[in-house]
C-alpha cells in the first residue's frame, strides 16, 4: 500500500477509541472532542474505505464485520506507534542512562559496585537519582528504576535482581563489650529498628521476629527508629545498638568487619529487588548494558552469600 494514501491517522484514533468504549461520547471524553467531532471523523473514515465500521441498533452500538476484523491490527499499529513516539522522546544522548532507585540500595549496595560499570563501559555515563518517590516514566527523564517490592509493575518490563533476608547486626566493639551470643543476650542491648516505608508484610520488626522465636520477656518495640534502611545500618555500624537489617544493604560492611552478625539468623522476605523500565527503554544500547551488567552483580551477589550460608551452616 502507498503510505502516502493512508486513512487520516485521527480518523484511525476517533474508530479505535469509539471501538474501546462502544460508545460515541465517552469516546469523545477521551479524545477531548465533542460527540459529533468523533462521529465526522468515522464517517470520514467510512468514506475513506467504502464499507460501515459501526451499526446503530437499539441497544447501542456493534461492530460490523470489517471493523472486527481491522480491530486488532489496527490496535497492535497503535502500540507500535506508542513504542516510536516513547523511543523518540528518549535520551537522545548515547552516552547517558539515568537511574533511579531508593537511597539506602544507592548508597549501600549500587554505588561501591558503580566503578566496575564505569570500567567495563567508558562510553556510559550514569546518572544517579536517588529517591522514595515512585518515576514517572512518562516524562521521559528517566532511563531505568530499581525497586524493592513485589515485581508487579504494570505496563513496565520487568527483571528481577535479589531476593531479600533480614539478619541481626551490630558493630565488633559493642559486641566485644556486651556479647550477644543467645537471644536473651539481646535484653542488655539497645536495639534499632528500621522504619523504611515498604509495604512488605513479610519483613519482621524485633516485635515480630522476637515473638517467631519464642522471646516473650524483651520487649522488641523498644530503642530509636531510623526511615531509611542505610540509617540503621549506620547507627549499628558507630556501636548504638544491635540493627535488624536488610543483608543486601548490610553485607559489604559484613563482609569489611565492620558489622558482624553474631546469631547467624536470616530471615526471609517476600520483596525483592527489580530492575524496571518501559519496554522501548530497553531497546537504547546503553539500557540494555546497564541492565546486563546488574544482573551479572546481582548473581555475583546472590552467589557469594550462598557460599557464605553454606560455610556457616545456614
Amino acid at each position: 500500500m502507498d503510505r502516502r494514501r493512508l486513512p487520516p491517522l485521527n480518523a484511525l484514533r476517533a474508530f479505535e477509541t469509539a471501538a474501546r468504549h462502544m460508545n460515541f461520547t465517552r469516546a469523545a471524553e477521551e479524545l477531548s472532542v465533542t460527540p459529533g467531532a468523533v462521529s465526522q471523523q468515522i464517517q470520514n473514515l467510512e468514506d475513506y474505505v467504502g464499507a460501515a465500521l459501526f451499526k446503530r441498533t437499539a441497544k447501542g452500538l456493534l461492530l460490523t464485520d470489517a471493523a472486527q476484523t481491522a480491530l486488532p491490527a489496527l490496535r497492535e499499529a497503535f502500540d507500535r506507534l506508542q513504542d516510536a513516539a516513547e523511543l523518540l522522546t528518549a535520551s537522545v544522548d548515547g552516552r547517558r542512562v539515568t537511574v533511579s532507585a531508593a537511597p539506602s540500595f544507592a548508597a549501600k549496595w549500587l554505588v561501591p559496585r558503580l566503578g566496575r560499570f564505569e570500567a567495563a563501559h567508558p562510553e556510559v555515563d550514569v546518572w544517579l537519582s536517588a529517591g522514595m518517590e515512585l518515576v514517572d516514566f512518562n516524562s521521559g527523564e528517566v532511563d531505568i528504576a530499581i525497586r524493592y517490592g513485589s515485581g508487579r509493575y504494570g505496563g513496565l518490563e520487568v527483571t528481577r535482581l535479589m531476593s531479600e533476608t533480614v539478619i541481626p547486626v551490630a558493630s565488633p566493639a559493642l559486641l566485644e563489650a556486651r556479647p550477644l551470643a543467645t537471644l536473651e543476650d539481646l535484653n542488655a542491648h539497645t536495639l534499632l529498628h528500621d522504619g523504611s516505608p515498604d509495604a512488605d508484610e513479610s519483613c519482621p520488626d524485633w516485635t515480630m521476629w522476637l515473638a517467631a522465636r519464642g522471646v516473650r520477656q524483651i520487649d522488641g518495640a523498644r530503642g530509636p527508629r531510623f526511615n531509611q534502611s542505610s540509617l540503621v545500618i549506620e547507627a549499628a555500624m558507630n556501636g548504638r545498638g544491635v540493627a535488624l537489617a536488610k543483608r543486601a544493604l548490610a553485607q559489604a560492611d559484613l563482609d569489611a568487619g565492620r558489622l558482624i552478625a553474631p546469631l547467624d539468623i536470616a530471615t526471609a522476605v517476600d520483596f525483592a529487588y527489580y530492575v524496571v523500565h518501559p519496554k522501548p527503554k530497553g531497546r537504547l544500547p546503553q539500557v540494555k548494558a546497564f541492565v546486563g551488567w546488574l544482573k551479572q552483580e546481582a548473581e555475583t551477589h546472590e552467589a557469594a552469600l550462598r557460599t557464605l550460608d553454606l560455610g556457616a551452616g545456614i
